[in-house]
């Protein structure tokens, strides 16, 4: 069976197609057949002017349509749209999403940050680890960040913040939004010997392959903070140039690189695991587990 989920973030839009494949008395295999991204930064618009521009909302029902094509193309029955942070934050986002609706029959939901924790953790990236350790999942968008900690296989605690790459481009973050996300940090993790963080995103994805890092190796601390330091001494353009990113990569990089960095810190995490997956992993996870049940 193959499934499809869309995520509308606050920097892009993604669109995840993956074949499902079930056994007897054993967990589902996800294979992902495509993963399209747009960077639509409806964050830009958002966070600075409190709605989303005609322009953006033009273009986010282009991508909705070129992705229903692309549905169809595949044959795919069943999809699961979400949206985040900037449609959160959106005082139109109601009338673009019933556009979208009335134009592509997809329904997009407007999910809470603690949500977006929940259906993170649906990556069953729990799954096989030491379950010893308290894991602490770290999800860097462009406007919030999802901290999830997990142990034995359970989730403990979960938490958003607005504390995003492009909210600290635009200097939305206040010091208060720090603090406020150190003291979360360090109250659940000062009594624990070890903390395991893993990172998903796709600028910490760009880090990891910036490092040449063996696919499962972690990266350590001090290398985000060099890959920090040097980042931030370059133009978006030289960073384009010398690292051969995209334009919509090179300039959040650097505020998601400072997230990472404090969140590690404020732990008392050395490393970050990078599995890369992400909140649409998770959508495709739950859209199988409804469409079992409603069967």
């Amino acid at each position: 069976m193959k499934l499809a989920a869309i995520d509308i973030g606050s920097n892009a839009a993604r669109l995840l197609i993956a074949d499902v494949l079930h056994y007897k008395n054993q967990p589902p295999e996800f294979i992902k057949s495509n993963l399209v991204r747009v960077p639509l930064r409806l964050g830009f618009d958002v966070f600075e002017t409190g709605a989303i521009s005609p322009l953006k909302a033009q273009q986010l029902l282009e991508t909705i349509k070129a992705y229903k094509l692309l549905l169809n193309a595949y044959g795919i029955k069943y999809v699961k749209a979400c949206a985040t942070s900037a449609m959160r934050d959106a005082q139109n986002s109601k009338e673009i999403i019933q556009k979208i609706k009335d134009e592509t029959g997809i329904e997009i939901e407007i999910i809470s940050g603690d949500l977006e924790a929940t259906l993170i953790y649906e990556t069953h990236i729990a799954e096989g680890l030491n379950k010893e350790n308290l894991h602490m999942y770290i999800d860097v968008g462009g406007g919030s960040t999802e901290i999830t900690f997990f142990q034995n296989g359970e989730l403990l605690y979960k938490h958003s913040f607005n504390i995003g790459t492009i909210r600290i481009l635009k200097q939305q973050v206040k010091e208060a939004q720090w603090e406020e996300m150190k003291d979360y940090i360090r109250t659940h993790t000062r009594h624990e010997k070890k903390i395991v963080a893993i990172g998903s995103g796709g600028n910490i994805n760009k880090v990891f392959s910036l490092s040449k890092k063996k696919e499962g190796r972690p990266l350590p601390l001090s290398l985000l903070r060099d890959y920090y330091k040097e980042l931030s001494h370059l133009t978006v353009q030289e960073r384009m140039r010398l690292y051969k990113m995209r334009e919509d990569r090179a300039d959040v990089i650097v505020p998601a690189l400072l997230i990472y960095t404090n969140i590690l810190k404020w732990a008392g995490a050395t490393e970050i695991l990078i599995p890369k997956i992400g909140l649409v992993d998770g959508l495709v996870r739950t859209l199988d587990e409804d469409i079992l049940h409603n069967l």
